[in-house]
């Protein structure tokens, strides 16, 4: 793989800055010119590498795929978890995915999808990876032995629309007693969706 270009450095750096603003002060209140100043440098400078903030937002966007795409591809201990898609699935119903994007910048992005129309795309297009990579997952446990899910497409559609819907409501819970008891309803569910074959080795329980 040949080295990242000096742009692409940058622009990178300049998302990372977007999203550390937003995050402090919400996306309505993040400009360029406050990205420059996170950065040290002068605001010409974030204006070269994107021209609006709406291209800021794109590159955000972006910048949230490819988080959970990177979190789609953590190591896994095989003699812990003994199964890809048990890790995966764990990972979806966890903190840290819960955590991997502020939930602010998050919704602050989504509410413009109502606003613009290519926004809207990019998002239809972020959470149709996301259900594609879970997809080949299921495939692949499938292929093995594992599960016995007639069609790993829709089983992958059923849990994301779990795991988004769960997290939706579970943002108005404290992350106390009650929030995990909630939490490991659901994730639970999605085991029941993929029919594991031996799944009172992998289902969590339930108090």
């Amino acid at each position: 793989m040949g080295r990242k270009s000096l742009k692409d450095v940058r622009q990178k750096e300049i998302v990372e800055a977007f999203y550390k603003v937003a995050r402090r002060e919400g996306l309505i209140h993040a400009s360029m010119a406050k990205v420059a100043r996170e950065m040290g440098i002068n605001s010409s400078l974030v204006s070269h590498y994107f021209g609006s903030k709406n291209a800021l937002i794109f590159g955000l966007i972006k910048f949230i795929l490819e988080s959970y795409k990177n979190f789609y591809t953590l190591e896994y201990v095989e003699a812990e978890y003994g199964s890809r898609l048990k890790n995966i699935i764990d990972n979806l119903f966890s903190r840290e995915w819960n955590n991997l994007i502020d939930d602010e910048v998050f919704y602050d992005c989504f509410t413009l999808v109502f606003r613009d129309k290519n926004i809207k795309a990019a998002y239809k297009e972020l959470h149709e990876h996301l259900r594609a990579w879970l997809t080949e997952a299921i495939e692949e446990a499938k292929q093995n032995g594992e599960v016995q899910v007639d069609n790993p497409e829709s089983a992958a559609d059923l849990i994301f629309i779990l795991v988004e819907g769960s997290y939706y409501y579970l943002s108005m819970y404290d992350k106390g007693e009650e929030y995990c008891k909630k939490q490991n309803r659901y994730k639970h569910a999605a085991m029941d969706i993929l029919k594991f074959e031996d799944l009172d080795s992998v289902a969590p329980q339930i108090e």
